[in-house]
């Protein structure tokens, strides 16, 4: 029975319900609703279904005055308690029981399915609720008498902690200026010396008179293009291209060749 000083709590309230009287059972077979008379119930009233503490109690009360015709206490869900009927959803086989002790077998059933769908699904859900509570009360048991592990440090017992000294990141090499950067000259490389301004893209040119005996070409060694200019009376002797072969006449040789140098 429920323990003295725990509160009534109400799971469930139907206004309309029957109740029979039920032959006794002749064998293990289960009860079935059309063995009785339906159409003539033994007494109609209102159920509701009630816990306090871990126990249920459904009670058949009169509608009007509320006066108590019958309880049910209720352990442990489905149970002798409680049973269905073979026949039907509407109808119940309920176990009542008097101060005394005495109890006895009585069949009740709703006029509404839905009426005893509310009061299958009242008393499914109180037992889980008490199912979990025995749970949590058994692990609480066990917690208790094993090992407890102890996190605590022992003595003597120290610990680092490293903040803010992660690892260094390696800083990108700046590039130049048109974002690819210079490779270093390659080892025992000679670099070739600047030209100077007083030799490079200079022609040296040798003027020739008409009694001149000789002439020297001088070279420059940055620029192998050099123009050697004459003056008019030494540019006859090379003619007219534009002429003929024929008509142009033979070259006068100089009088004196020791003056020319000899290649």
């Amino acid at each position: 029975m429920a323990a003295e000083g725990e509160y009534e709590s109400v799971l469930c309230v139907k206004p309309d319900v029957n109740v029979y009287r039920i032959p006794p059972r002749a064998s293990n077979r289960a009860y079935r609703a059309a063995d009785w008379k339906l159409d003539s119930p033994d007494w109609s009233g209102r159920m509701s279904i009630t816990a306090k503490g871990k126990v249920a109690f459904i009670k058949l009360e009169d509608k009007v005055s509320g006066e108590l015709f019958a309880q049910a206490p209720v352990k442990e869900y489905p149970s002798v308690a409680v049973e269905t009927v073979s026949d039907s959803s509407r109808y119940f086989v309920l176990r009542i029981q008097d101060d005394n002790g005495r109890s006895a077998f009585i069949g009740v059933g709703f006029s509404d399915r839905g009426d005893a769908f509310d009061f299958n699904v009242a008393l499914q859900d109180h037992f889980k609720w008490v199912k979990q509570e025995n749970e949590i009360s058994k692990s609480a048991q066990l917690g208790d008498s094993g090992p407890k592990l102890d996190l605590g440090f022992k003595e003597g017992q120290t610990i680092t902690l490293n903040i803010g000294q992660g690892k260094k990141r390696d800083k990108p090499r700046p590039q130049g200026s048109g974002g690819v950067g210079l490779l270093p000259p390659p080892p025992g490389g000679k670099t070739a010396p600047a030209p100077s301004s007083g030799s490079s893209n200079h022609n040296i040119v040798q003027q020739t008179g008409s009694t001149a005996t000789g002439c020297l070409l001088e070279l420059d060694s940055s620029n192998s293009n050099t123009v050697v200019q004459s003056n008019p009376s030494s540019d006859l002797l090379w003619g007219d291209f534009s002429a003929p072969a024929s008509s142009v006449p033979p070259p006068s040789q100089p009088q004196n060749t020791t003056n020319w140098i000899q290649f």
